[in-house]
């Protein structure tokens, strides 16, 4: 059943909270602009097609991409070109070069890519390969806005794809499976983590009997792992998959692994018959006679294998609620009660099989439902500030949210990466090792229950994010063109009545800044409903108003200095006390 519509427009607060959950973090005119829309007007923005495909990056040291070109002793070594991959990646969700009216749907889709990164995992460290980790990414990209794709592009397909990707065939040892040695490492990572799941977690019987999971066993695994045998890396990436377009112009197709042995005989692959359990309904799998060469295994007959494992995987109710429930973990909120699950994530799923599989309804439909925007009144809100924020969407939504500028990527490249890996040791200090999860299951956050998003603090890690800010506003440390001036940001994005106004700047900036600020009063009597208490407000004021004169009247002093700019300097400290004050808060951690 679909999930009930949100009626009437947005508002400022919902406007942010979607665009905060479905890009990587709007701007002030964007959240102006949305709050005006419906959710339906907004929905249909944030996926407006079509977009560009990304630039590649450039290799600092030759010039020039290396990533379908290839690379010579004269490019940078691999292990360079991998970081200036995670470099372009950030620049990616950061939509460096695209244009304007391109921006939000654009971040969107780099939000579902990366979606799909922790839902399919991959560890730089194992894969260590820069294109195989390109190549995977931008099959995440072609599979993200999927509704008016072919019927081919879903979830479904996406798995098939993954299942003989490079990047994953080196990550889960599919390059070492071959008959009379399977290796199930991907297989039950394939049931586990990436489809059909144990069940919702915290609500699941103890284990009894040894190598039963609930909705698979050790059967399964043993016998999906003879199904995907047969496999190695290409490691040359001239093995393509024909059905899918490495980008939207053009006839290049995407790279992926190839079969041991050859095309008319993958000698490695198991082509018995698989026997899978009473969890599958006793289902067996075999080669099509009609794909094989005499008694050989073809490579084709290998993918049909692949394809009847998949299919026969989705096929079970419980694939599409888990696949559901990662999604609304991922945007939504990570506790899933039993009611939850058997209304908002059925319904989704319910949705995501009406749908061919395709991912993208499911999200148009839960981006304009009544529940994404149901909220309790004032600081007990557990949806809106509900999430805390990754290193990555705090990084990156920072940058987005104040316009910061970096070098040209493509005309700039040495000086871009250099700024990109200094990004990328600052998300590792803040707790996220971008690219390199610690396991298999992916980051912790998205997936280590019951503490999910808690995983994100820690007194180190917190303290990161503090210095993150401050630096980032000094830019004692941040260097070159990385700095937030919150002097230039309240004259462009601000009135001055409200400029001039200490109080009104408060509340104005935390309307922006802080995902629970509806109802703001600095009166103590009347905040009950507010979305931060009065109390609250006024450690902001006097943080602001500090000034290096004592000022008798420090709010009537504030407008004057405003209004008259002759001790900007005064300004410009106050203002970056205001600021460092608001995003090094525990509310800006959330959204």
């Amino acid at each position: 059943m679909p999930l009930p519509l949100f009626g009437g427009t947005l508002g400022y607060k919902r406007a942010a909270h979607l665009l905060h959950r479905a890009t990587f973090g709007p701007s002030k005119l964007q959240i102006d602009s949305f709050a005006t829309l419906t959710a339906g007007q907004a929905v249909a923005l944030l996926f407006q097609q079509p977009l560009p495909d990304p630039v590649l990056p450039v290799d600092p040291k030759t010039g020039t991409e290396w990533l379908l070109a290839g690379t010579t002793t004269a490019n940078s070594g691999d292990a360079d070109l991998q970081e200036f991959f995670k470099g372009w990646l950030i620049g990616q969700m950061l939509g460096l070069g695209v244009a304007p009216s391109n921006q939000l749907a654009y971040a969107t889709r780099e939000k579902i890519v990366f979606f799909l990164h922790t839902v399919f995992t991959t560890i730089q460290s194992k894969v260590d390969n820069s294109r195989s980790l390109y190549f995977q990414n931008q099959l995440f990209r072609k599979f993200a806005f999927d509704k008016t794709l072919p019927l081919l592009f879903n979830i479904k397909t996406l798995t098939k794809k993954v299942s003989v990707d490079n990047a994953m065939l080196r990550l889960l040892d599919g390059n070492l499976n071959v008959k009379g040695s399977v290796n199930e490492n991907y297989a039950r990572e394939l049931l586990e983590l990436f489809t059909i799941g144990r069940g919702l977690e915290g609500t699941l019987p103890p284990a009894t009997t040894p190598g039963d999971y609930f909705n698979f066993t050790e059967q399964d695994v043993r016998a999906a792992a003879q199904v995907l045998s047969g496999w190695e890396l290409d490691t040359t990436f001239t093995s393509v998959d024909e059905e899918v377009d490495l980008y939207t112009s053009g006839t290049q197709k995407l790279p992926r692994g190839k079969v041991r042995g050859n095309a008319t005989n993958a000698s490695a692959h198991d082509s018995t018959i698989k026997q899978f359990s009473d969890r599958f309904n006793n289902a067996t799998i075999q080669p099509d006679p009609l794909l094989l060469n005499g008694s050989n295994p073809t490579q084709q007959s290998a993918l049909d294998e692949i394809s009847q494992l998949i299919e026969l995987i989705y096929s079970k109710q419980e694939t599409a609620r888990n696949f559901c429930r990662r999604i609304y973990r991922y945007f939504v909120y990570h506790e899933i009660t039993q009611t939850i699950d058997d209304t908002i994530v059925a319904g989704m799923a319910a949705t995501l099989v009406a749908n061919n599989y395709k991912l993208q309804p499911v999200l148009e439909e839960l981006f304009q439902s009544q529940h994404f925007y149901d909220a309790a009144a004032g600081v007990n809100d557990d949806n809106f500030g509900g999430i805390i924020k990754s290193p990555l969407d705090l990084l990156v939504g920072t940058f987005r949210l104040f316009t910061v500028q970096l070098p040209d990527p493509t005309g700039s490249p040495a000086a871009f990466f250099e700024q990109t890996a200094d990004l990328t040791r600052r998300l590792e200090r803040m707790g996220m090792h971008f690219y390199e999860p610690f396991d298999v299951a992916g980051y912790d956050s998205y997936h280590q229950f019951p503490i999910y998003h808690r995983s994100w603090i820690s007194t180190n890690y917190l303290v990161s994010r503090y210095e993150f800010i401050r630096d980032l506003i000094s830019n004692s440390q941040m260097g070159g063109m990385m700095k937030i001036d919150p002097v230039a940001f309240v004259q462009t994005n601000i009135s001055n009545a409200i400029a001039s106004n200490a109080r009104a700047l408060v509340i104005e900036l935390a309307k922006y800044f802080l995902p629970l600020a509806d109802n703001l009063t600095f009166d103590t009597t009347a905040d009950d409903n507010a979305g931060l208490t009065a109390e609250r407000l006024n450690y902001f004021l006097t943080a602001f108003l500090k000034s290096p004169q004592i000022d008798a009247d420090p709010e009537g002093a504030w407008a004057f200095r405003w209004n008259n700019p002759v001790d900007m300097e005064v300004v410009r400290r106050q203002l970056e006390n205001l600021f460092n004050a608001m995003l090094q808060s525990p509310e800006y951690q959330l959204y």
